[in-house]
This record gives C-alpha cells, structure tokens and sequence, in this order.
C-alpha cells in the first residue's frame, strides 16, 4: 500500500508541474466530470494496483501471470456490451494465440504444471483486479472532453487521494515496510516514472487512438517482457519456449491488428 499511495504522489507531483497550464486552461471542465475521473483513477490506479499487491502474498506469479492474460477477452466482452464493438473471428484466434503464448511464458514450457494450479483468495483478488481494469480501459471511451494530460492529472490526484486510506490501514496494523537504502528508493521512483507515469499515458493515448479492444490484445506482451527483462537483467536463460511464447504473442498480435481489424471503406476522393 505504500508504493501504491508513493507512486502516485510521485506522478502528481510531476503532472501538476509539467501540465500545470492545460490544467488550469481546462479545470473548469474537469471539475464538472469529476466523479467520474475520480471513479477512474480509484479502479484504473489505485484498487488494480493494491489487488495484484495482494494477491502476490497469496497466489503463485503463474496464476498471476495467467489471470492478467484475460484481461484483453475481458475487455472486448465488455466493449461488445457497452459499445455494440464486435471481434472478428480472427481476432479471437489473435487473442487465443496471445494467450497460448502467456501460457508457455508463466510455466516455462512446462505446460503440465498448469494442471495442478489451484484456485485460492489471491487468484479471486486478482480477477477482480483485472475485472476493474478491463472497466478502466472501458470507460476511457466515456472520459470527459479534456486533452489526455489534464484527464491524466485528474486521474492521478484521484489515485493519490484514494490511496492513502489504504497506506494508513497498512502503518496502523504495522505493516508497512519504507526503503532503507538508496536501490530501494531509487526502484519506487522507476516505478512511479515508467510504468505510473509513461506507461499509463501511452496507454489512455492508445485506447484513444484505435479503441479500447485493439489496445488490449497488447496487454500480453507484458509477460514477455518479463521474461526478456529477466534474461538481460538477471541472467535468465532464454530457450526454446521463451522464443516460442514470443512468437505466439507477437503472431497473435500480428493476426489481430493486421488481418482481425475489419476492412474499412475506401475513402473518396476531395
């Protein structure tokens, strides 16, 4: 709960320096919206993030790492019901594939292992996270008529402030535990620069850009990331499967942008 509530503290701190002037030209806006960039920002940032935290006490990173993987089928079940958007067939292969892919990534080819996964209180923790972001990403299509660094602004002070009931439930019960060193703080501002900060801009950008159900079929690439990032980072070896699970990601991506988008009409000519 404490890197939930720093990161965001972080990020607005940034935002409200860097954005300082689209926020005051277009408050007045935002302010009329505000429960709903508050609900937002409280599902999208601040209880996905505290769940998954959660759930890593309880649950194994595979079911981890596997849950997280239906977030794209959540989301185009959930943009089909809110907005009428219907998958072509070859974008559910496309999104299967992905998921094949997550799969052999979080068991390490060792796909007889996904038989013996068990459900427990992590694993519902973490489905309820992912049912959260997958109406995030969602309601993003809904997001009130501001440039994406105000919305973001906004998104983050409502994170910030839903966050702290979390970080004094944590240092009450004795729990929290603060960076003691140097590596400890300097990990909690890359996580509140990259991943809060950069990464969740490029993705409201993205969901503005081509819809909510393109946008989610690359969630899956986070995996394999992740294995790519252990091998260069921590030595990892980079095998067979690894190369496979990467093939199937990026195939299936490949179906579901390229060949999965239906065909637009021709524009005519001025």
């Amino acid at each position: 709960m404490l890197m939930t509530c720093v990161r965001w503290m972080v990020v607005l701190a940034i935002v409200l320096v860097l954005f300082r002037r689209s926020i005051a030209r277009e408050w007045p806006v935002l302010k009329r919206s505000w429960p709903t960039v508050l609900f937002l920002g409280a599902i999208g940032y601040t209880i996905f993030n505290a769940l998954f935290y959660a759930a890593g006490a309880y649950t194994s990173a595979i079911n981890l790492t596997l849950f997280q993987s239906c977030l794209p089928a959540l989301i185009l079940v959930g943009s089909f019901l809110a907005f009428g958007v219907r998958a072509t067939w070859i974008q559910l292969l496309g999104l299967a594939l992905t998921m094949a892919g997550v799969a052999i990534a979080a068991s390490h080819g060792d796909l007889s292992s996904l038989k013996q996964l068990r459900l427990n209180f992590g694993d519902i923790l973490t489905m309820i996270a992912c049912v959260l972001y997958a109406i995030y990403t969602i309601g993003l299509g809904k997001r009130p008529a501001v440039s994406g660094q105000t919305l973001f602004a906004g998104m983050a002070a409502a994170a910030f402030l839903t966050s702290i009931p979390l970080l004094g439930w944590e240092i009450a019960s004795g729990r929290v535990i603060w960076p003691t060193d140097a590596a400890g703080w300097g990990i909690l501002m890359f996580i509140a620069i990259f991943p809060s900060l950069i990464s969740q801009m490029f993705y409201m950008r993205a969901v503005e850009l081509i819809g909510a159900d393109r946008a989610a079929v690359f969630l899956n690439l986070t995996p394999v990331f992740g294995a790519i990032m252990g091998v260069v980072i921590l030595g990892e070896r980079f095998g067979v499967y690894e190369a496979a699970a990467l093939a199937l990601v990026l195939g299936g991506i490949f179906l579901s942008e390229k060949l999965g988008r239906p065909r637009q009409a021709a524009a005519r000519p001025a």
